[in-house]
């Protein structure tokens, strides 16, 4: 688990290496271990290290194979690497190091840009061919590591953090466009803060979608080709299975999952919620054989109406399974303060209340181990949200899916914004186009293609890489199993949203785990103080709205701010966040980045 960092300079000249240092720079945290730097004509190439396969030092990156011709920087794991390491060894490829990044390496000089496909994994790379100047870059399936890139002045850098681009923009400017792009705030605005690849909230900064492999040639010309796409329809071989089948199903790809995460020379823990998922994960490393695992639980002070934490929870687990487990109280004067660092580890604005919860939890974890396994993704893998059940015989997918999920109508966000940043309803027809493509059966289908591939890759998915990284612990979320995402895809949907949804993976947990954490009130990780502004909180907010830097940006309609200010807890989303917080929330990052 790194940090990647590069330039690729096309028609002559040599890449800037004080560019990459810069980005290196930024992303120390996502690599305390090690830092590398490789720099030939108009190729630069940097990275920052964690260590957690092969600690040596022969598996620093950049990674140069000078007989192959190859040189590569590497984000992330391949769980798969020592039975490709076989296969490659059985077409006569010799090995220097033993871990997974020069696996990477001889899998694409092997099969080229198709190794991506050979993967169990979570990544991103990119790869220099010497012969042809050639670049090529890939992200995993899910999009778990992420991948930026700008283009200007005849030159592309790209990074795994937004500011690390930024940085190197001012370290040596070649004039990244950094206006907001209207299309990605209405999305932010609209689409509950979801950003879908390649945009980002500036015009100048892309992102690679997951499942993307995208080439570039010497003389700056791109392709890019989608790999990977996981199906939502009934397959005429699952016809006959019964609902206990699929519960077996189910049971033993997640184990297979879990399984796959235990690879590395480190210890793994888990961040035990409480909740059902991580609580299963617990559970199946328990059955695997797994002893003294290391648990950890936050919780925040009550405000209000709303719990802070659920302990009772976690305790159930911990205590059954016989885990060494940590709890960890996060009071609101502890959780102020932190939420300046917060927002400077955000690559891209991140709304939700939690952000903070996973970057204070994070920072106790890695006091502990670098490497934990995470319950993430399995509401939108398993269909555990209430929007899902109502989609079934939905005659309206789009309008129902939109009345639930979108944070406001295209008419309120016209009147929210500053008028050079409406056109048309981009989020609408966002979801129109995507849930018109062929490969999803049913409304409840679309529901949960979109949730899955889009929405979790550009929320929760990228709130857990960048808190977590923040602090160099890498987090691993075998619900996001490709082999497993293929499966519950094929699962039929009233399978999934039974109950109160999720109900083929309760099913299959009460063979793993106890029913008192299954039948539990859906719960959330929660940070009531970011719900329920007052106070110190409500005070930062109002200061940075009425900063000078935000009246000058002038984003946002002046009476829309005073409105919020005004009433702070009278707006919330139709998925009860705080509007004010989300508005403050994208002017404090702006203000944090010097945008």
């Amino acid at each position: 688990m790194c940090g990647i960092a590069g330039e690729i300079r096309f028609g002559g000249g040599p890449a800037s290496a004080r560019a990459v240092a810069a980005i290196n720079g930024r992303q120390a945290v996502r690599g305390p271990d090690g830092e590398g730097l490789y720099q030939q004509d108009g190729i630069a190439l940097g990275h920052r290290r964690l260590r957690i396969i092969d600690l040596s030092d022969r598996a620093r990156q950049p990674m140069v194979d000078s007989d192959l011709g190859l040189a590569l920087v590497f984000n992330g794991i391949i769980y798969n690497y020592k039975e490709l390491k076989k296969t490659l060894e059985g077409r006569g490829y010799r090995f220097f190091s033993g871990g997974d990044t020069e696996v990477v390496l001889k899998a694409f000089h092997a099969w080229g840009a198709a190794c991506v496909e050979r993967f169990h994994g979570m990544f991103a790379f990119a790869v220099w061919d010497r012969a042809s100047g050639r670049v090529t870059f890939a992200r995993d399936r899910l999009g778990i590591k992420p991948l930026y890139f700008a283009e200007a002045g005849g030159r592309m850098r790209f990074a795994s953090t937004l500011p690390g681009l930024l940085d190197a923009e001012r370290a040596e400017p070649l004039g990244i466009d950094t206006d907001i792009d209207p299309q990605a705030l209405h999305h932010y605005m609209t689409f509950h803060a979801v950003v879908p690849a390649p945009m980002t909230i500036l015009k100048g900064i892309r992102k690679l979608p997951p499942a993307t492999v995208m080439t570039i040639e010497a003389d700056g010309t791109k392709s890019e080709r989608r790999y990977w796409e996981p199906p939502f329809t009934r397959l005429p071989e699952d016809a006959g299975l019964s609902e206990a089948d699929w519960e077996a199903r189910v049971l033993s790809a997640l184990t297979t999952a879990v399984e796959r995460r235990l690879v590395a020379d480190v210890p793994v823990g888990v961040l035990l919620s409480g909740g059902l998922d991580s609580s299963l994960i617990v559970g199946l490393l328990s059955a695997l054989g797994q002893t003294g695992l290391e648990t950890f639980s936050i919780g925040f002070e009550t405000v209000g109406t709303e719990r802070g934490d659920e302990f009772e929870y976690s305790d159930v687990i911990a205590e059954h399974f016989g885990t060494k487990h940590h709890r960890i109280f996060i009071d609101s004067r502890r959780a102020l303060p932190a939420l300046g660092k917060c927002i400077a580890a955000m690559s891209e604005p991140m709304v939700s209340h939690d952000a903070v919860g996973f970057f204070l939890l994070s920072e106790e974890v890695s006091k502990n181990l670098t490497v934990v396994q995470s319950g993430q993704g399995a509401d939108e893998v398993f269909g555990g949200y209430h929007w899902y059940p109502p989609m079934l015989e939905s005659t309206d997918p789009v309008g129902d899916y939109a009345r639930v999920f979108f944070d406001r109508t295209h008419a309120e966000y016209a009147q929210s914004v500053d008028p050079r940043f409406v056109g048309p309803d981009y989020s609408r027809q966002f979801v129109e186009e995507h849930f018109a493509r062929a490969g999803a059966d049913t409304g409840a289908d679309k529901a949960l293609r979109i949730d899955t591939t889009i929405m979790l890759v550009d929320d929760p998915v990228k709130r857990v890489d960048n808190m977590t990284m923040a602090w160099g612990l890498e987090a691993r979320v075998p619900f996001l199993d490709h082999e497993l995402v293929e499966l519950a895809g094929r699962i039929p949907p009233e399978l999934k949203v039974r109950g109160d949804g999720k109900w083929v993976l309760k099913e299959a947990a009460r063979r793993v785990i106890p029913s008192e954490v299954i039948d539990r009130p859906k719960g959330y990780f929660p940070v009531p103080a970011l719900k329920h502004l007052e106070g110190p909180y409500l005070d930062m907010v109002t200061d940075t709205l009425n900063a000078q830097a935000a009246r000058e940006r002038g984003l946002f309609q002046r009476p829309f701010i005073d409105g919020l200010l005004k009433a702070p807890n009278d707006s919330l989303t139709p998925l009860r966040g705080s509007k004010l917080w989300q508005v403050a929330l994208l002017e404090s990052w702006l203000q944090t980045n010097g945008v």
